[in-house]
Parts: structure tokens; sequence; C-alpha cells
């Protein structure tokens, strides 16, 4: 049995539908269903049974088994990062996490969790080394903070433990994570709503819409967690992006051209009044990071990944079309 809590989240649920393409159905999904419409990630999934998180964690702590699991993917979390709770957050994410360590550390069970590029901060260098490492708000704490857990602790299992720091992540499956969706997501509603899409203006020395992050197509990120479950000898800190720097421009021009059938550039979009700029939240003054690029060498190299990720213009043409497809 392969174990996925957050299974009916947005990168959880295509785990679990990534394991199904590979034959594999013996899947427990652990998930907080408070928020019904959820449902609709895993309705199409083979799954062979749903706990609640809750009742998952005091079994867990409890030592109790569950038929002997091949492996745990950790795919459940508060992921706002502005949610200002700072108690629930690390009992959310830094003591759940710790206490399913702790557990497959115990039954000698391979244990795969979702860590964050949100824990470099403002910095410019995204390598898995504790001196490039800050968090700029109680979430990229959280993730922080248990990522240093494991590196102190690395007794406490002598089974596989991979640390995944995911990018902007985009795809099939974010629809109810509201304003924590991408921004692929928010500008085809945005589209769809008022004909048009809205970008941050300029901030910290970027022109307007130039900010850059390492977007990532989630189907990509499905593989990278299935490659490393199929080589066990890869253990640590592995970053999850595409290496490479968009703009959000670059993202909403894809958005555009996909739902247009067009192939015009950022500026044409910009004359046609398509693209429009909005003044920089000050709320995010300080907490944003208006540059992201992952440094893929210990994922190539310790992690022997050698797949090729998908461009901006490719996933976000693929995923745009399947939400034209559902509408």
């Amino acid at each position: 049995m392969i174990i996925v809590t957050g299974g009916a989240g947005f990168i959880g649920s295509n785990i679990v539908r990534g394991l199904n393409k590979r034959g594999l159905n013996n899947i427990l999904v652990v998930d907080d269903l408070s928020d019904g419409n959820k449902i609709r990630n895993i309705e199409d999934c083979d799954i062979e049974d749903y706990m609640d998180k809750d009742e998952f964690l005091q079994r867990i702590e409890k030592g109790m088994e569950f038929g002997g699991p091949t492996a745990i993917y950790h795919q459940g979390a508060c992921s706002d990062t502005m949610e200002t709770d700072g108690r629930f957050i690390m009992q959310t994410n830094y003591e759940y996490s710790k206490s399913l360590y702790h557990y497959c550390g115990e039954q000698s069970i391979p244990y795969f969790y979702a860590s964050s590029a949100s824990v470099y901060g403002g910095g410019e260098i995204f390598k898995e080394d504790p001196k490039h490492e800050q968090a700029l708000n109680a979430y990229a704490y959280s993730k922080l903070l248990f990522d240093r857990y494991v590196r102190k602790n690395p007794g406490v299992s002598d089974s596989q433990v991979v640390g995944l720091r995911y990018f902007n992540v985009y795809g099939k499956g974010e629809e109810h994570k509201g304003r924590m969706a991408s921004v692929a997501y928010h500008f085809f509603n945005q589209y769809h709503e008022q004909g048009f899409v809205k970008l941050f203006g300029g901030s910290g020395g970027y022109s307007d819409g130039e900010q850059l992050r390492d977007f990532v197509w989630v189907d990509d990120v499905v593989d990278v967690n299935l490659h490393l479950l199929e080589h066990p000898e890869a253990s640590g800190t592995f970053n999850v992006g595409t290496g490479r720097a968009q703009s959000f421009n670059d993202v909403a021009t894809a958005v555009l051209n996909t739902l247009e059938g067009e192939n015009k550039t950022t500026a044409e979009w910009v004359a046609d009044k398509k693209i429009q700029y909005i003044e920089f939240p000050q709320a995010l003054v300080g907490k944003y990071q208006s540059y992201t690029k992952a440094d893929l060498t210990n994922l190539t190299v310790s992690g022997e990944y050698t797949k090729n990720f998908s461009t901006v213009e490719e996933g976000v043409n693929r995923y745009v079309s399947q939400l034209m497809a559902a509408r």
C-alpha cells in the first residue's frame, strides 16, 4: 500500500493519478474533506481507501500498522503563504510532518514529503544549502524548520527520506485553492469574467509583469516524485522546478494565446488591453519572491533525473486546454 496525505489536494491527487497510470491502485488517501469540492480531484482515481487526516494522525501516533505501506507521500499542509496563525501552521505543517517522519523511521517506510521553494526567501541562489535559506512568512518557516529537523536528525530513519522543494506549480486539480491557486488559473478565470488579465505592476526593481518565477507543470512534478520512488538509493532534499525563470508576462501571454488561438507577444496583448497592470500590493512588500530559479544539480546528479521540464509555453498551453475542455 502507498499512503498519500493531502491525496485529495492539488499535487497529492495528481500523484495518485500518476500511480494509477503505473498500474498501482492499492492507495490510501488521507485528507481533510471539510471542503467537499476536493472530492472532484479523486472521483476518477482508483484507490483502496480514504481516511481523515486527524484519524490517521491518531493511528500513527499509536504505532498502528496499515498493512505494510511501501511508501508515504506526505503532501498535506496548510499552503496559504498569507496565513498569520503561526500556531495553526506549525501544528499542521511542522508537527504533523515530524510525527510521520518518526513513524516512517520506526516502520522502515520510505518517506517523501513536500517542502517548498519559499524556504529560499528573497535570495537569488536556490540551492539546497542552509546558507541560502531564509523564511519570509510563517508558511515558509514551517517548511524550513522541518527540513532542518530532518537534517539534524538523520538517524530517525534508515529508509529513504526525500524532501521536495516545489517551485511554482500549476495544473489540474488546484481549483479549490482559492487565492493560492496558480496565476495561470487566475488568468484563465479573469479572462472569462472580464475579458482581460491583471498582473502586478513593477516592484523590487522589476518592470510591470516582469517579476520572474520558476513555473513548473504539475505532471513534471509527479514524474519527479515517482522517479524517486523507483530509486530508493536517492535520499535528501531536492529542488523541483524547471531550472528556468520566466516572467508573469510569459504566463499571461501563454494563457491568452491558447484561449484566443493566437501567437501574439506580450506587447501586443498589452496594446490590445488584454494584459493590464495593477499597483503592487503594500501587504506583500518584503514578503514576496520577485525571482526564483531552481538549481537542479542535486536532482539531476544525486537523484539521477534526466527528463526535460516543460516550458511555460508548453505547460500552460496544455493546462489551459484542459480548463477549456472542462468548461
